[in-house]
């Protein structure tokens, strides 16, 4: 049924009133809405003009309250006496701050260009250590005129239990120290690649080993180095991994940065040196190397070669005979050299001791080597005493270094 016309005009009058009190009360709200961002940024310029001009500040204050203003100070307050505190207390000291940097800066001296990725395992079933070389990164070409030919050089190296006092060795504190002596288990190299500077490898070595024990003793050397074949090969960065630190009972990959390459004690020699300033010659006498326990073979011998450099120019090295190698091998030995018109702390003295078999053709294997010259400081005192003694001869020991 329609509704009649009355009815239709109350409705649509009511409609339009609400209509009308919906805008009403818009415009209302909007307003108030105005009004009160005026009033807020109103306030906000007179506390801004509060803290940038003192001066003015007092007949500010009359307009507004002075609420806001005191708040703005207290704020200030509290921010410079927190500032104090933290400066004194949170903030580290100027000792500490170049302390850190001192630490820092040695350890980005210590690396060098490029990384090692390899993996270690130790399978308990057949008792043996597991090596990989998978990769080497971020090297840099030394010398522009020839190609990069890299290659990795392992040393699985054990500590021996005894302890060795070698003169000259001292601690970070500068109190004289028993330096480890180390023992070469086992070496091998990988393949070489050329023209490389991420060079893939993928070469696998292993090496039996009796009980897991012995990993608490063994670290593991691996040298990056670039092959010369008409020189020696210059060694751009070795990474060392102690394996009694990791858990390597299962395959383990670590990829290490290189680090600048040091030397390991792995025995030591007695040395004798005399210097007979008329005829201009120096005597060198070889009495005994001590090396590391461990498996000698019948057959094996050392010997060693002698050689002096003076001002940059190597005079011919000389070989002792060699001897049967034992713990403490005796060679009571003198070579004589002749030096040049230089002056004799321009000359230093180098030895290395190899070992080889005398029953069969097998290629030489270096112990160690030794430096003696005017230059190092734990090889001063002997080479001073051999200045002063003329005519005679001054016997010390000196580590052989690998």
């Amino acid at each position: 049924m329609p509704f009649p016309d009355t009815v239709k005009y109350c409705i649509l009058g009511i409609s339009v009133t609400l209509f009308l009190l919906a805008l009403g009360i818009l415009a209302w709200q909007v307003f108030r809405c105005c009004s009160q961002t005026h009033a807020t940024h109103t306030q906000q310029d007179t506390v801004n003009d509060d803290q940038l001009y003192s001066d003015e500040k007092s007949g500010t204050a009359r307009t507004y309250s002075g609420a806001p203003s005191t708040r703005v100070e207290n704020v200030n307050t509290e921010v410079r006496r927190l500032s104090r505190c933290l400066s004194q207390s949170s903030l580290p000291s100027r000792g500490s701050v170049q302390a850190d940097g001192e630490m820092e800066e040695q350890a980005d001296n210590n690396k060098v260009n490029g990384s090692l990725h390899f993996s270690i395992y130790y399978d308990q079933l057949q008792s043996q250590l597991v090596v990989t070389i998978l990769q080497v990164e971020g090297l840099l070409e030394q010398n522009p005129s020839r190609i990069l030919q890299p290659f990795v050089k392992l040393r699985l190296m054990s500590a021996n239990s005894e302890e060795v006092e070698v003169e000259g060795c001292t601690d970070e504190e500068g109190e004289g120290t028993a330096p480890v002596l180390w023992k070469v288990l086992q070496e091998w190299r990988t393949r070489i690649v050329k023209g490389s500077c991420n060079p893939l490898f993928g070469d696998q070595f292993s090496c039996p080993l009796l009980e897991e024990k012995e990993l608490h003793h063994i670290n593991l050397r691996m040298e990056v180095r670039d092959f010369d074949k008409f020189s020696r090969h210059s060694v751009l960065g070795e990474v060392r991994v102690p394996l009694g630190r990791l858990n390597i009972s299962y395959p383990l990959e670590l990829q290490e940065d290189l680090m600048i390459p040091q030397k390991d004690l792995v025995g030591q020699v007695l040395l004798s040196l005399k210097i007979l300033p008329t005829s201009q010659r120096l005597e060198v006498g070889l009495l005994k190397v001590r090396t590391a326990p461990t498996e000698i073979s019948s057959d094996a011998a050392l010997y060693a070669r002698i050689s002096v450099q003076c001002n940059h120019s190597k005079l011919r090295y000389q070989k002792t005979s060699a001897v049967a190698r034992c713990l403490v091998t005796v060679f009571n030995e003198v070579v004589m050299f002749s030096l040049p018109e230089f002056p004799l702390e321009q000359c230093k003295i180098l030895v290395s001791v190899y070992e080889m078999h005398t029953t069969m053709k097998s290629p030489k294997y270096l112990i160690g080597q030794l430096k003696v010259e005017k230059k190092k400081s734990a090889e001063d005192k002997h080479w001073s005493i051999m200045m002063r003694s003329v005519r005679q001869p001054i016997a010390k020991w000196h580590g052989l270094l690998i």
